[in-house]
């Protein structure tokens, strides 16, 4: 399952920052100007697991393959880049080809960074999701335009769900925070709207701050959303090795990091599990939605699993451990036999049966 999240916010709030400190790596350009970043930089990192060594260790394999979501470094947005101001236009596309936006906003207080905007995180967060419901009220507006004066399309429930879409748009209301039946969902994706994209909010703070991470308040709407980061801290920690990364984050008083934080959220965000597959060839994570089935979780390896399903094979992670591995489970009855109908747990260790 490809998994792509669109990194976005003013510029210079520290999204290539974030972006080199996720892959761990200086990919991307972090210079002190507006408009760094032009063509979007992309790069695929694993989801934290502390699950997967251990099942490597019992399955006696060398081979550990994690769940990864893919990151993409969009340039930044000024007010107006819905009329082409900046490099909106670029901007905007690259939007639409994601799965979901993290908001990068600006909390720090360096007054050598070049700010655009306001000094107000709130309102940032506002400039950014303005432009993009004046890019979907274009949308809508030539949709409503098109067909209504013909009888028969005025009268359908995809133009109805359009007049209802621009009313919630002019309000300032995104289109991902209402409400649609089954018919309606399917119908809205027609339109390829910016704001259906389910987002989270990235705070990057100073450095100070990140050290009392846990009391961080932030006066700003949708506070659930927001993850609390310090990018140059988050940068320098991924230039250290596992021992020391954890040392330092000892020393910052933090259990973990910004980064797994921010990798959580963008799973929770688009609705994500893992379940695990785990044998002398590789321990490996897959990525499904919550609520998948059997069949469905078969298919994220490969579609002819799906197809051809017959029975999962299921122990949980706990038993797993506990009894170290499919033998010692199985010989006390752990072993479950799941048939089309099962919903995935997210600590289910699976083999699959299936016909070819």
């Amino acid at each position: 399952m490809k998994l792509s999240i669109g990194i976005v916010g003013l510029p210079n709030v520290g999204k290539s920052t974030l972006f080199n400190a996720l892959l761990g790596k200086q990919v991307a350009d972090a210079s002190n100007y507006p408009f760094c970043t032009i063509d979007p930089n992309v790069g695929v990192v694993e989801v934290p697991d502390e699950k997967l060594p251990v099942l490597a260790n019992i399955v006696k394999t060398d081979k550990i393959v994690p769940a990864a979501v893919e990151f993409v470094d969009i340039a930044g947005l000024v007010k107006g880049a819905s009329q082409g101001e900046g490099l909106g236009n670029k901007f905007l596309t690259n939007i639409r080809d994601c799965d979901a936006i993290c908001h990068v906003i600006r909390a720090f207080s360096d007054t050598n960074i070049i700010k655009e905007g306001s000094i107000d995180p709130q309102n940032d967060f506002e400039v950014i999701c303005a432009e993009l419901i004046i890019k979907d009220l274009e949308t809508i507006d030539k949709f409503i335009s098109t067909n209504q004066n013909n009888p028969k399309e005025k009268n359908s429930k995809k133009f109805l769900l359009a007049k209802r879409l621009k009313s919630e748009l002019e309000k300032g209301v995104l289109a991902v925070n209402l409400q649609y039946d089954d018919e309606e969902k399917d119908l809205l994706k027609e339109f390829f709207l910016l704001t259906t994209k389910p987002y989270f909010i990235v705070a990057n703070v100073d450095e100070n701050t990140y050290i009392d991470i846990k009391n961080f308040k932030l006066k700003i709407s949708n506070w659930e959303s927001v993850v609390p980061v310090c990018a140059k801290i988050e940068f320098e920690l991924s230039e250290l090795s596992s021992e020391e990364r954890l040392s330092y984050l000892k020393e910052l008083g933090v259990q973990q990091s910004g980064l797994e934080r921010v990798i959580q959220k963008a799973y929770e965000t688009l609705g994500l599990q893992s379940y695990y597959t785990a044998g002398v060839k590789e321990a490996r994570a897959w990525t499904i939605k919550k609520g998948s089935t059997a069949p469905q979780a078969a298919g994220a390896i490969h579609t002819d699993f799906e197809r051809g399903f017959i029975m999962a094979e299921i122990i949980s992670y706990g038993d797993f451990v506990k009894h170290n591995g499919w033998l010692g489970a199985k010989e006390l009855g752990l072993l479950r036999h799941e048939g089309k109908d099962y919903i995935m747990h997210p600590d289910d260790i699976v083999e699959f049966r299936f016909n070819v």
